[in-house]
Formats: C-alpha cells, sequence, structure tokens
C-alpha cells in the first residue's frame, strides 16, 4: 500500500499546486488585459513579448562604484552578496531589461493614445506614485534597489481611482509602470555607487519582478 506522503503523491500535489498556480495567473493576466481593452490577439502577443524580452538587458553605460561592507549587508543575503563579489571589479555595468522596462513603458504610452486620458492626471498620477515608490525603496549593499513588492500597485490603483474612476484601469497600469520606473530605478541611479554590484538592471529581474508585475497587480485593483 502506498501511503499520502510516497514520491509518487508527493510529485502529483506538486504538479497540482503548479497546475493551479498557473491557472490562477493566467486568469488574473486574462482580466488585466481585457479592462486594459486588449483582445485576446494582442494579449497574447504582449505577454509573450515581455517573457521573451525579460531575459534580454541592454547595456546604457558603466560607472564607478564601490565594493559593499558585509556588516551592511542582511546576513540571510550575504551568500548572494559573496557570489556578486567574484565579478565585482570596482564598476558597475547599467543595464535596461527589455521585458521588465522598454516593453511595459511603450504599452503605457500606447494605453495612454488608446484612452480619454488627460496628460496632466497621467502626469500627477506619476508623479504620486514615483514620490512614494522614493520613499519607500531602499538600497541593499551588494544586492540593488528593494522595495515591498505591493507598495507600488497599491499606490497606483488608489490614485488611478480617486484621480480619474472612469479610466482607472489604464491609468494604473500607466502610473504604476512609470512610476516605479521613475521613483525607484532612475531616482536611485545615486545609489548605485556605493552599492558594490556588478549590473544594476533598470526593470527588476525581469517580466514578473517590478515594473511589468506593478501595472499588472495595479490594474487589477483599480
Amino acid at each position: 500500500m502506498k501511503t499520502p506522503f510516497s514520491p509518487l503523491y508527493l510529485f502529483g500535489f506538486i504538479l497540482l499546486i503548479g497546475f493551479l498556480i498557473a491557472f490562477i495567473q493566467v486568469g488574473a493576466l486574462t482580466i488585466a488585459f481585457e479592462k486594459l481593452g486588449l483582445s485576446q490577439h494582442s494579449a497574447i502577443l504582449l505577454l509573450f513579448s515581455s517573457l521573451f524580452g525579460s531575459a534580454i538587458n541592454l547595456p546604457l553605460f558603466s560607472v564607478s562604484a564601490e565594493a559593499a561592507p558585509l556588516d551592511q549587508v542582511p546576513e540571510r543575503l550575504r551568500g548572494l552578496l559573496q557570489q556578486a563579489m567574484k565579478e565585482f571589479k570596482g564598476r558597475t555595468l547599467i543595464v535596461i531589461n527589455v521585458g521588465g522596462a522598454l516593453i511595459p513603458v511603450a504599452f503605457s504610452f500606447y494605453l495612454m493614445q488608446h484612452h480619454p486620458l488627460p496628460l496632466d492626471q497621467v502626469l500627477i498620477a506619476t508623479a504620486l506614485v514615483a514620490a512614494v515608490c522614493h520613499a519607500f525603496s531602499r538600497p541593499i549593499a551588494g544586492i540593488g534597489i528593494g522595495m515591498p513588492i505591493f507598495i507600488a500597485p497599491l499606490t497606483a490603483a488608489i490614485v488611478a481611482l480617486l484621480i480619474n474612476s472612469e479610466q482607472s484601469a489604464p491609468l494604473a497600469y500607466i502610473c504604476g509602470t512609470l512610476g516605479v520606473l521613475i521613483g525607484a530605478d532612475l531616482l536611485r541611479l545615486g545609489n548605485i555607487r556605493r552599492m558594490g554590484v556588478p549590473i544594476a538592471s533598470i526593470g527588476g529581474a525581469g517580466t514578473f519582478d517590478g515594473i511589468f508585475l506593478t501595472g499588472i497587480v495595479a490594474v487589477l485593483l483599480a
């Protein structure tokens, strides 16, 4: 008799959990894209473009940087720092992620062209989200810029609902995307020199981290 804890049962359980998580994610993305007015074909094209683009980092420039002292790094992250220090040679390469930054920004401008959103509303909403992201983001020595994951989408959703409830979904995506890019990435470039990282990526770790994820979650909440 096989016990519930046999490898076969365990594998089946893990497979079921993975399927449920994937189903929820796909369902959430479908709802978000529908709220943005995208057809199924357009949504699939955007999703797969972002997925493939997440593997591409385009180099922009490099800056001189200092090595991060171990005593400034949280103990649970020191293993990551030691791996990074093997490649760190006194300079940090600034790159921009295609799937996590360029495509979401391009899609934001697409939404601005296809939805009745006054420019002043977009600018105000983006400035508010950027200010909150800058306030809550923190440089982590040897790692990069960190920020609680739900701060940006919650802020974007609230701001969008307050400024333009009728067009809250596209406005939430736009101000969430651009707000994170400006507040947590661009305005934090000055901290890069003191973090001791070999590479700093604008757009987080790619599609489902940082800017892209913020936009999608903000749309679901708006």
